[in-house]
């Protein structure tokens, strides 16, 4: 049955306890009190090292088998040596999420200077990772976007390795200058890439960047909502991450994006319901 996931770029975030999560909650128990608001996290942290493989066993042990975890494939693959030489540190990596099974999806970002004359080496790599391995591939390099040769060789690529492309959608936050601290770092470091909907596999990965406004971030959405509702139609199983420059109200927007698809679908699952977070006490 097809399911929509919903989550955000993290598990926890400075603003979210007492709020989202419980406060003082140790951090071993954060994943379990997120898994109650949302029902998929990107797993960014991954991209700078690889976690010990019994890290990787706690949050196994702190979600369901629905929850959904999408990996980002370390950065000396991607980006340092660009899939060259890369197989001890990939073996060490897939070891690592093992505990994870059939959760994880392996998200490879690549950097802007990653072009169309890279897929072959992209390509070699998708096909060697072990067979049943949900793989994914986030681009930046704007010929991908605007050049309908490049466009198709990497499709054709990542076809050939049952992998999905996975849009970045900054489309609504470049809409008008920043007006915040994190929406100025933002604006600094996200990629401007036009918008892209068309799915590749059962499993689409969508990335959604809004602004600080709540009710900004929620309008600029309003396109995906039909987008997800005609993947979840025709029998696929999306999965869409909410992201604001300061991630503060992102647990709640990310819910507040699945019960808007689930008004258009009726017959898809509710979410969890999530713990009442109770006040913090002085004693």
């Amino acid at each position: 049955m097809a399911r929509l996931h919903v989550g955000c770029a993290m598990w926890t975030h400075k603003a979210w306890p007492g709020r989202f999560l419980p406060p003082s909650l140790p951090a071993k128990e954060r994943l379990r009190a997120y898994a109650g608001w949302c029902n998929a996290v990107e797993g960014n942290t991954t991209f700078y090292a690889t976690p010990a493989r019994a890290t990787v066993a706690a949050w196994a042990q702190q979600t369901d088998a629905a929850f959904r975890f999408v990996v980002k494939v370390p950065k000396v693959v991607t980006h340092e040596r660009r899939f060259n030489a890369v197989e001890t540190e990939m073996r060490a990596f897939l070891d690592a999420l093992e505990p994870l099974g059939d959760r994880a999806v392996l998200w490879t970002q690549l950097p802007g200077s990653f072009g169309p004359a890279d897929v072959d080496a992209l390509g070699r790599f998708l096909r060697r990772l072990p067979a049943g391995l949900r793989r994914a591939v986030e681009v930046r390099h704007p010929g991908f976007f605007t050049d309908a040769a490049s466009t198709s060789l990497l499709e054709g690529a990542l076809a050939a390795a049952d992998a999905e492309w996975v849009p970045f959608d900054t489309t609504v936050f470049f809409r008008r200058p920043p007006v915040s601290e994190a929406e100025q770092d933002a604006w600094a470091k996200k990629p401007r890439l036009p918008r892209r909907t068309r799915a590749l596999t059962d499993r689409p990965i969508v990335r959604y960047l809004g602004r600080d406004s709540a009710e900004e971030t929620a309008s600029g959405w309003q396109p995906w909502l039909e987008v997800v509702a005609g993947w979840l139609r025709e029998g696929r199983s999306p999965t869409v991450f909410v992201h604001t420059p300061d991630n503060d109200d992102a647990p709640a927007l990310a819910r507040r994006f699945h019960d808007e698809v689930r008004a258009l679908v009726p017959g898809l699952d509710a979410l969890p319901e999530p713990e009442p977070v109770e006040p913090a006490t002085l004693f």
